[in-house]
């Protein structure tokens, strides 16, 4: 006699293979229907009005989702050069950089030149701009950056992005020296001399412009001194007298040379005195000043140095009221095709 939970059983198999077959025909209607949407996409400026939308909304990611589709789908419509554009400003919007970059790379490639060209270029910039960090951090972002920002300048100096761009360039510069000189402060603290002279001469030489350049060459005479250099030393004190002679910085190395009865002196044969003449010097917020000839001797600093020589003083990257660094990108106008 065969016990009837079997014949249960079978009716349970049936229910679970009924329920299965439902879900396989719901989940291949969801894919036809995908499917079908990706043959026949909405016309491009339907996609491009929705895209719009979501964007003025504050749905950036989703913006930029539906920009790329427009370009997907309608490649050689009207709409789709610009879609490429606002795709990358709307990740660039919702903090998306490394796809802000890669689309606005991909724009600049294909449409060089272009009329929004120059904004895909601020794109990129700003979304390694936005990513700068402080001096005693890594400063690829800040590298990248700098070199965005000079294309756009060099290529397209006429843009309404131009003006920014060499405000940038200024930030960009002084974070790039102020981690200069934090490494340069740590091995000066650990009487690593030759370290510590190695960064403040990489400020002096390639971020004149920039206000760290004070106490780089201060910290240059002092490093000379603890070598035993005394004309390098009393170089870069000459250096510094002549270029900043109101410096609290050169009141300090002269301080430290007169301790030793020594007094700022440039010879010609002093790398910090070939170096100097090689820039043109440009103080920030002053006209540029060409530095020619370095004097023998540099006019006397009083009052006598408030702060000893080797004071860590922190260096932080000063952003101009006009700036800010994230989000800083206006909206196009209306995202409208132009």
């Amino acid at each position: 006699m065969q016990k009837p939970q079997i014949a249960g059983g079978h009716g349970r198999k049936i229910g679970t293979l009924a329920l299965l077959i439902g879900l396989s025909l719901a989940g291949c209607s969801s894919s036809n229907t995908e499917a079908l949407k990706a043959l026949n996409p909405d016309p491009p400026g339907k996609m491009y009005a929705e895209a719009d939308a979501m964007l003025a909304n504050g749905r950036n990611e989703s913006a930029a989702k539906k920009f790329e589709e427009i370009d997907r789908h309608h490649p050689y419509a009207q709409e789709a050069r610009r879609s490429m554009v606002l795709a990358a400003y709307a990740y660039y919007k919702s903090g998306k950089y490394p796809e802000a970059v890669a689309a606005a790379q991909r724009y600049v490639v294909m449409h060089p030149g272009t009329k929004d060209a120059a904004l895909a270029h601020h794109i990129i910039a700003s979304s390694h701009f936005d990513e700068i960090k402080d001096p005693q951090r890594d400063q690829v972002a800040t590298r990248k950056a700098i070199a965005e920002l000079k294309t756009l300048m060099t290529r397209y100096p006429e843009s309404p992005y131009a003006r920014q761009a060499e405000n940038r360039i200024r930030i960009g510069e002084d974070a790039l020296a102020g981690n200069e000189m934090t490494v340069g402060r740590y091995y000066l603290q650990r009487a690593n001399y030759v370290a510590a002279i190695n960064r403040f001469k990489t400020v002096v030489a390639e971020h004149q412009t920039t206000a760290h350049v004070e106490e780089a060459l201060m910290r240059l005479t002092e490093t000379y001194m603890a070598l035993g250099i005394q004309h390098e030393a009393q170089a870069s004190a000459a250096v510094l007298g002549h270029n900043f002679p109101q410096s609290q910085w050169y009141k300090d190395a002269y301080a430290l040379l007169q301790k030793h009865g020594l007094k700022p002196e440039a010879t010609d044969g002093s790398w910090v005195s070939q170096q100097w003449k090689q820039v043109t010097v440009k103080p920030v917020g002053q006209p540029a000043q060409p530095v020619n000839t370095t004097p023998k001797n540099a006019p006397p600093a009083k009052p006598p140095a408030a702060k000893p020589p080797a004071k860590d003083v922190p260096i932080v990257r000063r952003t101009p009221p006009n700036e800010t660094p994230t989000g800083s990108i206006a909206r196009p106008m209306g995202a409208g095709l132009q």
